[in-house]
């Protein structure tokens, strides 16, 4: 099992955004908006990164256009993206969601105020409220 750490180096962002990507072009961009406002209201030094994992459509494109750093995966799986975008993170703290607009990226702060008082891990839950019907299949949840 590789450890990844991440330590924060003089000038380094605080927080790194990370979306793992596959195919996303209709959500990626509203995401990569959402958590660079996000960052802009709170006044964080911080980056939006999608980590493609070789998506066949504009989802890189978009997710530029729209502010983001992109990092093409090669090896395939959503494992494989969330390490390589890990590893390619510049934040000392790194939040990852899903590119699929399934999180809401306006609710930074209570996850980086964890982060900063020491939590090593922290966790949220996007079906706080429910989830609407059909959203997700049984299977997923």
């Amino acid at each position: 099992m590789t450890k990844l750490r991440i330590h924060a180096q003089p000038g380094q962002l605080e927080l790194t955004v990370l979306l793992p990507c596959l195919n996303e072009e209709r959500t990626i961009g509203a995401c990569v908006t959402e958590a660079r406002q996000a960052i802009a209201e709170l006044g964080l030094a911080a980056e939006v990164l999608v980590a493609d994992n070789g998506s066949e459509d504009d989802s890189r494109q978009v997710a530029q256009a729209a502010g983001a750093r992109v990092v093409k995966v090669a090896a395939r799986g959503y494992g494989s993206a969330l390490r390589a975008g890990i590893a390619a993170a510049r934040g000392r703290y790194v939040v990852m969601a899903d590119a699929d607009g399934s999180y809401d990226l306006g609710q930074l702060l209570p996850f980086l105020e964890r982060l900063r008082a020491g939590d090593q891990l922290v966790m949220g839950d996007r079906f706080r409220g429910g989830i609407a019907p059909g959203a997700m299949p049984w299977l997923h949840r």
